[in-house]
C-alpha cells in the first residue's frame, strides 16, 4: 500500500531563521484493540516512527504509539542553517514505510 504523504516546508529562508515544518502521512493507524463485525480482534497495524533529516543529519525523531489517530499530522520546528534538503521516512507494523523530501534555500 502506498500511503498519501503530504508536507511543508518553506521554500526560503533567512540564516538562523526559525522555521516551521508541517507533515500529514494518510494511514489507518489500527490500534489492535478494536474488533470486527465478525468480533475478531483487528490485527494492529500502525506508523511507529517518523524521522527527518536535514542535509544528512537527523533533526527529529518521534515514536508513534497506538493511541495515535488515524493520518497523523505532526509540526515541528527547527533553525533554517543552510540551503539544502529536508528528508522524512516513516516506518510502521508489517513493513509499513514511506519517504519524502523538500528542498529549502537559504538566503
Amino acid at each position: 500500500m502506498m500511503a498519501r504523504v503530504l508536507v511543508n516546508v518553506p521554500p526560503k529562508a533567512q540564516r538562523g531563521e526559525i522555521i516551521q515544518i508541517k507533515t500529514l502521512i494518510s494511514h489507518i493507524m489500527e490500534p489492535g484493540f478494536r474488533a470486527s463485525h465478525e468480533g475478531k480482534i483487528l490485527p494492529r497495524d500502525i506508523i511507529t516512527e517518523m524521522t527527518c533529516v536535514y542535509n544528512e543529519k537527523e533533526i527529529f525523531r518521534i515514536e508513534l504509539s497506538p493511541a495515535v489517530a488515524s493520518n497523523p499530522f505532526i509540526t515541528f520546528h527547527t533553525r533554517a542553517n543552510e540551503s539544502g534538503t529536508f528528508d522524512f521516512k516513516w516506518t510502521g507494523d508489517n513493513g509499513f514505510e514511506a519517504t519524502a523530501s523538500a528542498k529549502i534555500t537559504v538566503e
